[in-house]
């Protein structure tokens, strides 16, 4: 296994657990349009929030699934035709969340704005679910021929782990949004107050949740076996960084809420790549597990993604950082 196979999966991890951080409180803003937000004053302030950044946060999603296709097309193979159900409810997830931002606003009767507030919302939350069950179908195993062709049955995919896995993502962006919220709105609007409220009470239920996920790492994984010392560490991680953004809530700390909160969700990305790894499926056969050596590209392909990405990311990291900074300020609901 060479340095450039490795940091390709790193790189793709890296990428995936940005896209959770940045449009996971995008999610969580969705589902709160119909969660928290009482009017379509709050529901307007909720959408104009994220109006600058939910698309940009998305680009993060695209070009993981473009560096896996050019880096590692075994792998990206495998997955996307495997996964094929599961992608396409997040692909059409991805296409009515974002048509429905539009159509919205073009919507002259509130009949019809509603109906596409509430297709935002369906749309929000199916979408962290579907990306639950699938990163947790992918670490725990399915049934893979010799040939790498993904040949599961239904309980290969549908499983109480995989549906605590589903659980766990939305909620975590449901709550990552909710904190989110709390920053970019005005302090005095009452949604900001419900949000707070709302939090207190999940939370104990968000770290139930958390138990039972190590639960299935434990039982439905090989991460205590292969990988013992990271795993635990990594796990009390995640336990720890909740229980500090629950005490950012509790003492009306927004910034250490969200941000603790945040690194929760790369916590367990790196969790599940790092317990993945050298593989990048698994079978329930481990003889037919894909490996990551075998999975990607030829060198001098790696070479030149690599040159690119050196040049491109730090571009596209400016942009960004500009992006939030130019729309910082607290918005107030009309």
């Amino acid at each position: 296994m060479t340095t450039l196979q490795i940091l390709w999966y790193v790189l793709i991890a890296v990428l995936f657990a940005g896209f959770f951080f940045l449009e996971g409180f995008d999610f969580g803003i969705g589902m709160a349009l119909k969660g928290i937000a009482k009017s379509p004053a709050e529901e307007d302030a909720l959408i104009e929030s994220i109006g600058p950044h939910w698309d940009a946060n998305e680009v993060w999603l695209v070009t993981a699934g473009g560096a896996m296709f050019a880096a590692m097309p075994n792998w990206y193979a495998s997955l996307f035709s495997g996964f094929y159900l599961i992608f396409l409810l997040i692909l059409l997830g991805l296409i009515y969340r974002g048509v429905s931002f539009e159509f919205r606003e073009e919507m002259e009767t509130s009949k019809y704005r509603n109906i596409w507030t509430h297709i935002s919302a369906i749309a929000s939350f199916v979408i962290p679910f579907c990306f639950g069950m699938l990163f947790v179908d992918v670490v725990q195993g399915v049934t893979i021929s010799e040939q790498g062709n993904v040949q599961g049955v239904l309980t290969d995919y549908v499983n109480w782990f995989s549906i605590v896995g589903g659980v766990a993502v939305t909620l975590l962006s449901y709550m990552h949004g909710l904190n989110y919220l709390r920053i970019k709105l005005k302090a005095d609007s009452p949604i900001v107050e419900r949000a707070q409220r709302q939090q207190k009470r999940l939370f104990p239920i968000l770290l139930i949740g958390e138990v039972l996920f190590a639960a299935g790492i434990f039982f439905n994984t090989d991460f205590f076996a292969t990988k013992p010392i990271i795993t635990v560490m990594l796990l009390m991680l995640v336990v720890g960084l909740t229980l500090v953004s629950w005490g950012g809530i509790l003492y009306n700390r927004q910034i250490l809420a969200f941000l603790t909160l945040g690194f929760v969700i790369i916590s367990i990305v790196a969790l599940l790549f790092i317990g993945l790894f050298p593989r990048v499926l698994v079978a329930h056969d481990a003889m037919n597990s894909i490996l990551l050596r075998d999975s990607t590209s030829t060198e001098y392909t790696l070479q030149w993604m690599t040159i690119i990405g050196a040049v491109a990311m730090p571009v596209v990291l400016a942009y960004q950082t500009w992006s939030f900074y130019v729309f910082r300020k607290r918005i107030k609901v009309k």
